[in-house]
């Protein structure tokens, strides 16, 4: 009986060891540049110590009205209103915490100049689910970005 638990005991140590040693190779899986939902911009997501960050690498319009590089008009603070929007950073903060989900990240839609907080979830190698969310993540929404460059 004794031979059967340390043996059991083993196995499940080598097996909890090789599970979490995949996961740490695994982390940085969502690198590269993911286009949005509507297709109306794409985020590179590069990392930073042990976070993850994106910016907005591509807009599908550009400029604005005046053929001027759109910038971030529906911020609240009116100082920002200048900045461009092409190169802001809209992820930030984000730790991977095994299983392809990165959480305890805030993302910025600069449509409506809010922040809210997010996790994101690698569904496959080219499917990544985005939720923002205020308060709780059960009250939020769910976009679904798709891989356009690999790092």
């Amino acid at each position: 009986m004794l031979k059967i638990t340390k043996t059991f005991f083993f196995s499940i140590l080598f097996f909890s060891l090789i599970n979490s040693n995949l996961f740490a190779q695994n982390a940085d899986a969502i690198l590269g540049v993911w286009k949005n939902g509507e297709g109306t911009g794409m985020v590179q997501i590069y990392k930073k110590g042990d976070k993850y960050f994106g910016k907005l690498v591509w807009l599908k319009v550009p400029n604005d009205p005046d053929g001027k590089p759109r910038t971030d008009i529906n911020n609240p603070d009116a100082k920002l209103h200048s900045r461009p929007l092409k190169g802001l950073e809209n992820l930030r903060d984000f730790t991977f915490k095994g299983d392809n989900k990165w959480e305890d990240g805030n993302i910025y839609d600069p449509k409506t100049g809010n922040d809210y907080s997010c996790e994101m979830k690698l569904v496959d190698e080219n499917t990544l689910e985005v939720r923002g969310y205020i308060g709780v993540s059960l009250f939020g929404r769910t976009d679904v970005w798709k891989r356009q460059v690999k790092k």
